[in-house]
């Protein structure tokens, strides 16, 4: 029997050659990764955003879109309280109550009431605004309260307000008095030519504060840096109003202005709580004429269609606001 003898490198080249081949491998530049393949999203995973919406798109059509179909449905209608127990079956008149609307009722006085009073008391309250803000932009002491106190008049709610400047204003109320004291003699405010004024004053006391809340907010966009630039410039206190302050505040202003034109052409408790049912012909607003003619006249598809007057009414100008905002937007982009 022949011995076979084997040399310590012969048993352990293999294993050598093993480890080799290990660190071989692990030196080596690893190669790309392989890809896992994408996940093709479902429908259901891409409509998620859509699915979301469906709570407040259902909310939105029965406060909105349905009173919207029975509206324009009931003014073409001949209803009123003889054929309000089967209204489904009232006469079919089509344009007929718009045509009365505008040739044989007070629609277009009341039309004419609410704009020239809401145009007037927007820009009156609009410069109260803006000075109330500025003046309570720097920190002072007593400042919190002060803005506390301006918000008084926008944080009432409309009936409280109706209520005590209609007993204020009544003739030997508490203006009567005070204007007597002085020797003017005040005349009637709640009733005759004087109520359209009445209105306007009332109006204005409460919506100032809407101007002051978002020129205030406008305000804080304003930088540090541009405060400290126009100083070291010697800029006065008008030139730097004029020309650092008011650019910012363009688009705020713009936003209150249609905001508080919108809410007082559909103003409704206001002069509804001051001056009763049936009001003065002076102050006949829309939402007010509206309503008489609705649950006083029992004339309801007259009354839907001047209801749908309104809202084109107020339609307009916030178009014409949305269509500028649009159009600012593209020149921003374009300039970009």
């Amino acid at each position: 029997m022949t011995s076979q003898t084997i040399t310590p490198g012969a048993a352990t080249e293999p294993h050598q050659d093993g480890q080799g081949k290990r660190r071989a491998h692990r030196g080596a530049s690893p190669g790309p990764a392989p890809r896992r393949p994408r996940r093709v999203k479902t429908i259901q995973e891409r409509n998620r955003p859509m699915w979301m919406l469906i709570p407040g798109g259902a909310l939105m059509g029965v406060v909105i879109a349905i009173p919207l179909v029975l509206a324009v449905y009931i003014s073409l209608l001949d209803l009123d309280q003889y054929t309000l127990r089967s209204w489904l079956q009232a006469p079919f008149i089509g344009l007929g109550n718009f045509i009365e609307a505008f040739s044989a009722s007070p629609l277009l006085h009341s039309v004419w009431i609410s704009v020239s009073y809401a145009v007037i008391v927007s820009v009156v309250t609009m410069p109260i605004g803006i000075a109330a803000a500025l003046a309570t932009q720097n920190r002072f002491r007593g400042r919190g309260l002060v803005r506390s106190l301006f918000l008084i008049p926008y944080v009432l709610p409309a009936f409280v307000v109706g209520t005590v400047w209609r007993t204020m204003m009544q003739p030997g109320g508490v203006v009567d008095t005070g204007l007597q004291a002085i020797g003017i003699n005040s005349g009637l405010w709640l009733n005759g030519p004087q109520s359209y004024w009445t209105l306007i004053i009332v109006q204005a006391w409460c919506s100032w504060p809407f101007f002051y809340l978002l020129v205030l907010a406008g305000l804080q966009s304003v930088e540090q840096e541009v405060h400290e630039a126009a100083a070291l410039d010697g800029a006065r206190w008008w030139a730097k109003l004029r020309y650092v302050v008011f650019p910012y505040l363009k688009g705020p202003v713009a936003l209150a202005f249609i905001i508080s034109l919108l809410h007082n052409i559909n103003s409704f408790t206001l002069p509804f709580v001051l001056f009763g049912v049936p009001a003065p012909k002076d102050v006949e607003v829309l939402p007010v004429l509206t309503y008489i003619t609705s649950f006083q006249s029992f004339r309801f598809g007259l009354s839907a269609a001047m209801a749908l007057a309104s809202l084109v009414l107020v339609a307009i100008p916030l178009f014409i606001y949305l269509r500028a905002v649009k159009l600012d937007t593209g020149d921003e982009v374009k300039r970009s």
